[in-house]
């Protein structure tokens, strides 16, 4: 049990998505109240999902991975995740490609600060500050699964 929730520590690092410093300046971000509450939405969902079962969680990550991307899913292991952004960090972010890849995403890419807290049953295994990326294409929000290493 310990070298699982040590194993679980370790990828809750990895989960943020490489969650260094983001190169860049700061600005407002230029959204619609409509399009800034399908972010919200978004999340909503998400943590929803993760609220009923991991299976459900699972089923929406999958549902919700960004098209160009979709091969790039993950299994969470039975474990859940609860996202809770800090929506005045919200900010464009062009430049960026997912980890390993050299293309940028389809659409408008955003990246904003998060805690991500992790679960397996009800016993909360780990908790990280990190920046997670979604993107806006052809008015849905998509995001980018996260993986659990080990």
């Amino acid at each position: 049990m310990a070298e699982r929730v040590a194993v679980l520590l370790a990828s809750l690092a990895l989960l943020a998505g490489c969650a260094g410093p983001v190169a860049g300046t700061a600005r407002p971000v230029q959204l619609s109240d409509g399009d800034r509450a399908k972010f919200k939405e978004y999340y909503e969902r998400l943590n929803k999902a993760g609220d009923t079962s991991a299976s459900e969680q699972q089923k929406l990550l999958k549902d919700t991975q960004h098209p160009d991307f979709r091969q790039k899913t993950c299994d969470l292991r039975g474990a859940t995740i609860k996202v809770e952004p800090t929506w005045s960090t919200l900010r464009m972010d062009a430049d960026w490609a997912p980890p390993g890849e050299k293309a940028h995403p389809r659409g408008d890419v955003y990246v904003v600060a998060v805690t991500v807290t992790l679960r397996q049953e009800d016993a909360v295994i780990g908790s990280q500050i990190g920046s997670l990326h979604v993107v806006l294409l052809e008015d849905h929000v998509f995001g980018f699964a996260p993986c659990l290493g080990g």
